[in-house]
């Protein structure tokens, strides 16, 4: 498989991770996991390649959950809402990944770009 697109998911869920200030080594470490059992996955389905990126983002917020909690927390809704999270868009993670609020269904920033508002 070609590495530019692992790399490519890897930069985009990086840039997200240290936007809200959340690239821990074990956050780091998730990511790396994620795209190693993602570039066998895009090996097995070469179809699903446009999906990787967004999976990758799940993979990671699945993990961080696990172990630090929920990560990204919704920034963009009133502080009246309790706190939440955001969820990659569409479910399957592709072929244009996007943070979407889940309380508000309001599409966040496209994957890679929490930081750019």
């Amino acid at each position: 498989m070609d590495d530019t697109l692992l790399l490519a998911a890897r930069a985009l869920v990086l840039a997200d991770l240290e936007a809200r200030h959340c690239a821990t080594p074990e956050a780091v470490d998730a990511l790396e996991d994620a795209c190693a059992n993602r570039g066998w996955w895009a090996d097995q389905w070469p179809e699903g390649r446009v999906y990787v990126a967004g999976l990758v983002a799940q993979d990671v917020q699945d993990a961080l959950f696990e172990s630090v909690g929920r990560w990204p927390m919704c920034l963009s809704c009133d502080p009246e809402h309790p706190e939440h999270s955001l969820y990659i868009e569409p479910d399957i993670g592709g072929p244009s990944p996007q943070w979407v609020c889940e309380e508000s269904a309001r599409t966040i920033a496209p994957l890679g770009h929490l930081g750019d508002g």
